[in-house]
């Protein structure tokens, strides 16, 4: 229901009541007394009710506004429904503050919420655990004033948020803390932290165990490579059956020996990329180099090679974990080129950055597939890769060696028409 006060209505009832109160005024010979004592009783109405109105609004806690009739009993009966609504939202909004406080204690991470000064805001119950940040005490505080780690100091000052943090955990150093900050509304910042300390041991145990059976294999595998290419070497000549059987043994060995040196090279670039020292990089020497090794293992399939270098664009890197990105990349366009193909090579200075890039009109990569390449023993096409001789670890390798140099790898591909693998390394690599 609505109550509308019209100009009209009011100057009506004004008029009527002194009209009323002149008219017994004039009976009695006292008309102005009369009009006086009349707006004298209208001001000690209104201001009766105002100071009614001002004690229940401002020193009253009660719900019910004070009785009154006419046009304030209207009044206090609007304020007391806006009251009321006003109530109702407050209480809705607790209840979804509630279920959002709720929803975030039993989440399995610890969540804080973040200004765009990096001040804390909240944080549930998990953050001081995991984080050993206590809600509401450490309100107002910067989040790298109490997590005082250089990988934390340095991802934020990257301020891309893309990839998760990494952080020993503030109570025990054999713990490791995964960091992740994402946009949270209009002017808020929000961080998850789990303990991904299992992970990273799992991650550690694998890593060693490939490394050491990678290390255990390469001896029997060059024991058995000497005594092959002995008996094949023999003044003796073996029967046909022999030879054939002697020649398959070497080609598998060869296989197994350049998949276990493929392990070798991930497990060094995975364990040992914050011991290496960058230096200067001559990558159009480099490139060259491996170029000319591409044309002398390219002599069955005649692929035709182009190179389109910079001669002076040189980076800031390791010279032998950069080889083997550029080589694997190079061998791959090569292997999975039909004969006769076209493979390009590119190394360019690209707006500030220094570009890699090598094209090929090969049989290309399903849309599906691109998203897995670098993953270990991915193929895309296993019963071709065994021709080729391709292992699944190319790739992975590739993207570990760009992670140390802080450099991106795209891929752009149409099935059955060839692709294109772009490097792209940042200004601060380039010398």
């Amino acid at each position: 229901m609505h109550f509308r006060l019209s100009v009209k209505e009011i100057l009506s009832k004004l008029v009527i009541a002194f009209l009323l109160s002149g008219f017994i005024g004039y009976l009695f010979d006292a008309a102005l007394l009369m009009l006086g004592l009349c707006a004298f009783g209208f001001l000690v109405w209104h201001y009766h009710h105002l100071l009614t109105l001002t004690r229940w609004l401002w020193h009253s806690n009660a719900i019910f506004p004070p009785q009154a009739k006419g046009v304030w009993g209207r009044i206090y009966d609007g304020l007391y429904r806006q009251k009321k609504q006003h109530r109702q939202k407050l209480k809705q909004l607790n209840d979804t503050i509630r279920q959002f406080r709720d929803g975030a204690e039993a989440l399995p991470d610890a969540a804080l919420v973040l200004s765009n000064e990096l001040t804390i805001l909240w944080g549930n119950k998990k953050a001081q655990h995991i984080l050993g940040i206590r809600w509401p005490s450490d309100v107002g505080q910067r989040i790298d004033n109490l997590l005082r780690f250089p990988e934390f100091t340095q991802y934020l000052e990257t301020n891309s948020f893309e990839h998760p943090c990494l952080i020993p955990s503030p109570h025990n150093n054999e713990l490791r803390i995964e960091l992740r900050l994402m946009p949270y509304g209009s002017e808020q910042i929000l961080m998850l932290a789990r303990d991904v300390s299992k992970i990273y041991r799992l991650e550690e145990m694998r890593r060693d165990f490939v490394a050491n059976v990678s290390h255990e294999l390469k001896t029997p595998l060059t024991v058995v490579r000497g005594y092959v290419e002995m008996v094949q070497l023999t003044e003796h000549s073996l029967d046909p059956q022999w030879k054939k059987a002697f020649a398959t043994i070497e080609g598998q060995v060869t296989r197994m020996d350049r998949l276990v040196e493929q392990l070798l090279i991930l497990s060094r670039v995975e364990i040992q990329a914050d011991d290496e020292e960058k230096h200067s990089v001559d990558v159009p020497k480099l490139l060259y180099g491996l170029i000319d090794d591409a044309q002398w293992l390219n002599q069955d399939k005649q692929h035709k090679i182009l190179a389109d270098i910079d001669e002076t664009l040189k980076i800031k890197g390791v010279e032998s974990e950069l080889k083997s990105a550029f080589s694997n990349l190079i061998a791959n366009a090569i292997a999975y080129t039909a004969n006769n193909g076209e493979v390009s090579i590119s190394w360019q200075i690209e707006g500030n950055k220094a570009k890699f890039s090598v094209k090929d009109n090969g049989a290309g990569i399903r849309p599906e597939d691109i998203n897995r390449l670098t993953e270990r023993f991915f193929r895309v096409d296993k019963s071709r890769s065994r021709d080729t001789g391709g292992s699944g670890l190319g790739l992975a390798i590739v993207k570990h060696v760009l992670n140390h140099h802080n450099a991106s790898l795209s891929i752009n591909s149409q099935f059955g028409k060839g692709s294109e693998f772009f490097v792209v390394f940042e200004r601060e690599n380039i010398l």
